[in-house]
């Protein structure tokens, strides 16, 4: 099923754009619409994402600059 932006087809059918025409563009809008929520919501994954890899990574950096310089490894 393919869902339709009422509105943009309204607009087709007053400038005289014949129904099967304005029903195709509306539903080809409607269509961009989804594939740029769906880029939102994985971008929005993303973000969650690379902050939990920055909050694990950032305290076992830290433990590990702590115990080189204990050693001596960092000069």
């Amino acid at each position: 099923m393919t869902i339709m932006l009422v509105e943009i087809y309204d607009a087709f059918k007053e400038a005289k754009v014949s129904d099967d025409t304005a029903r195709k563009a509306a539903e080809a809008i409607a269509a961009y619409d989804d594939r740029f929520a769906k880029i939102d919501r994985h971008l929005m994954l993303m973000q969650w994402q690379l902050g939990a890899i920055a909050v694990l990574l950032l305290p076992s950096l830290w433990l590990l600059l702590r115990v080189a310089s204990k050693v001596g490894a960092l000069g």
